[in-house]
């Protein structure tokens, strides 16, 4: 009957829902609502907190207080209700993290900071003044932030590094937190992040969207459909809470439910209003990065009025609740030293799993991830040596690198990232910014150039030297056979920033001994003479192609000299103009990669200034084709008979 249908409809759903609110009544069970005055501190610290993005903003005349407005109250519970840290040792290691991935609300960000008392509230006015360290968007050197922010959708990644680490490296009880702002979760990255976190079951993360509905130049895609961002959520397998982002006791209720929700990441989703607080400009287009201007006054008396104790709030960080375990000091080093035979054949990313495993196993910082081909860079080698400080990243990029970023943070690893050259083009905007964050990470790249062969250019790393030593303050490995090439790891390991080491598929000869000492922008000699007339400079695979040449050239009686770089990045300058002393100032440059930014222009720069230079350059001209790799190099021209015809056309 029609009313046993409903009966049964209604038994079935009732069951369904009180199912599915199991989690959420269980976690809540053990709920404390903060009391009335706690509740009217965190108030008033929200809209402390606004007036201070205004007033700093004001001052400068420049930046996103609208952007601030709309995040001040989930700021006021995260610092002084939710997280657990040290106001005097803001990058203390034990401590809960937080991003504020939406870096255009720097000023907020600060202001939280000044309230916690990190630094006098009046240094606020100093925002993006030259020389000042409250530059527009957040950066390390401020002393309280742990990655540079504002290219969006790039925080998440990194939080996603620092909870794995802290779920299991350090085995700790510390969270992290990240902000961003509805916009950016259009970005591609950020998705990549919600898979990787619900994989790993991340549930020490917890991700903030707030949800302010507009973005820089129109609304943002979803505006506040807040059940769309709740079922993208959950279709990541997140935990989705939604809020309303002005509402304290709803934020310290939701936070607690994510503290208490285990298994899986939580997305808290809030609905907030850009400029919120300020009725000239709240939720209004076209107010986005810019001051309040003549609405300054009137907004900062709006909120003032808001506002029960004008005095200081009383309030205080929670307590941090553990001590994450010492890490070794020493200099990281390979446990066994490499073990070749000179002429032997070894690829060099062969070389580079068998040196990272030899660092791992000596030191503990050392970690390993990958963009799902392991077995071709082989830190497939390194999982098998130490499987629990392996990252699998998958077919990710993106969030390869900003994972890699996030578990370097605060030195707890020395991490090494992994995939084809070709494909860190993808997470080239990460790189930039971990160069800007000072991101201590190891990025290697195998499948360089167009010596892989039949995979085609598409797999080609050719464009990746340039990009890489464009990257401030990077160091940039070329090693050309196994020996080298497990310094080059070593190297890496103990340097203070990024580094690039480029790895070769083709096995080619060992040309050093086990016991050939290696430095950072010193390179070597491979051949040379006092009748040497003029001086070949290749890596990798043109190395032996340029060893090949000056044996030929030999043969003819013309002497050449050979070097090996070592590192592009810095090169040896003092070695080229030594070369160039002998050599009359002619150099013939090799290269697997296309001619812009790659070893012939790093020649060329170390050796500006100086008269009477000439460089040419071999390098791979034109899109590669598929077949055997040595034919492929012989096509685009950078194989021995190439060479020995430029040295001819050189010497006339």
């Amino acid at each position: 009957t029609a009313r046993g249908v409903y009966i049964r409809f209604r038994i079935v759903f009732s069951f369904s829902f009180s199912f599915s609110l199991l989690p959420a009544f269980a976690a809540m069970s053990d709920y404390h609502r903060p009391d009335k005055k706690r509740i009217q501190a965190l108030k008033d610290i929200a809209n402390k907190l606004r007036i201070h993005s205004i007033e700093s903003t004001q001052a400068a005349n420049s930046g996103h207080p609208t952007s601030c407005c709309s995040a001040a109250e989930l700021m006021s519970v995260l610092f002084f209700h939710e997280m657990r840290y040290k106001a005097s040792e803001p990058m203390d290691p034990s401590s809960d993290r937080f991003i504020l991935s939406k870096g255009h609300a720097a000023p907020i960000l600060y202001a939280a900071w000044a309230e916690a008392g990190l630094f006098p509230k009046e240094e606020l006015l100093k925002l993006r003044t030259f020389g000042h360290r409250l530059e527009g968007h957040p950066i390390p050197k401020m002393g309280f932030v742990d990655v540079a922010t504002g290219s969006l959708g790039q925080g998440l990644s990194v939080g996603c590094g620092m909870s794995y680490t802290g779920k299991h490296f350090d085995k700790s009880q510390y969270r992290t937190y990240v902000m961003m702002g509805d916009g950016e979760s259009a970005e591609g990255s950020v998705w990549e992040a919600m898979n990787f976190a619900s994989y790993y079951k991340l549930d020490n993360l917890v991700a903030i969207f707030d949800v302010n509905r507009l973005g820089q130049s129109e609304p943002a895609l979803l505006q506040h459909d807040m059940e769309s961002y709740r079922k993208r959520a959950e279709a990541f397998g997140w935990h989705a809470i939604v809020i309303d982002g002005h509402d304290i006791e709803a934020i310290c209720r939701a936070f607690h439910e994510a503290k208490t929700t285990k298994g899986k990441p939580t997305a808290l989703i809030a609905k907030t209003f850009k400029g919120q607080g300020v009725t000239a400009v709240s939720d209004k287009e076209n107010w986005h990065g810019k001051a309040l201007g003549e609405h300054s006054k009137g907004a900062i008396e709006e909120i003032k009025a808001r506002i029960a104790e004008l005095g200081p709030h009383g309030l205080n960080p929670q307590p941090v609740e553990d001590k994450v375990p010492d890490l070794p000091t020493h200099p990281p080093r390979l446990a066994k030293p490499p073990n070749y035979t000179l002429g032997q054949k070894v690829a060099t990313r062969v070389a580079y799993g068998t040196a990272l495993a030899s660092l791992g196993e000596g030191d503990r910082r050392i970690v390993a991830m990958d963009g799902d081909t392991k077995n071709s860079t082989y830190s497939l080698t390194f999982k098998k040596a130490h499987p629990d400080r392996y990252v699998e990243c998958f077919i990710a990029e993106q969030n390869l690198v900003g994972v890699a970023t996030g578990c370097g943070c605060r030195g707890r690893t020395i991490p090494f990232a992994s995939t084809f050259a070709a494909f860190f083009s993808r997470a080239y905007d990460q790189i930039r910014m971990g160069a800007i964050s000072d991101a201590n990470i190891k990025l290697v790249g195998s499948h360089a150039g167009s010596s892989i062969g039949e995979d085609g250019p598409s797999q080609m790393a050719l464009e990746d030297l340039c990009m890489f030593r464009a990257v401030h303050g990077a160091v940039v490995f070329y090693p050309s056979d196994a020996v080298s090439c497990e310094r080059a790891v070593e190297l890496a390991a103990g340097y203070k920033g990024i580094t690039f080491t480029r790895t070769s598929r083709p096995a080619t000869p060992v040309l050093y001994k086990n016991d050939e000492p290696f430095s950072i922008g010193q390179g070597k000699l491979i051949r040379q003479s006092a009748d040497d007339k003029v001086t070949l400079v290749g890596c990798g695979v043109t190395l032996h192609e340029c060893v090949k040449a000056a044996d030929d050239l030999a043969n003819g009686g013309v002497h050449a000299r050979v070097v090996d770089p070592f590192t592009l990045k810095p090169m040896d300058a003092k070695l080229l103009n030594e070369c160039a002393d002998v050599t009359g100032g002619r150099f013939i440059t090799v290269e697997d990669h296309y001619p812009e930014g790659g070893i012939g222009d790093a020649v060329a720069l170390a050796l500006a200034g100086r008269a009477g230079v000439v460089v040419h350059r071999i390098a791979v001209q034109k899109i590669p084709g598929s077949g055997p790799g040595a034919v492929i190099m012989d096509d685009v021209g950078i194989t021995a008979p190439h060479i020995v015809k430029a040295v001819k056309q050189m010497l006339g």
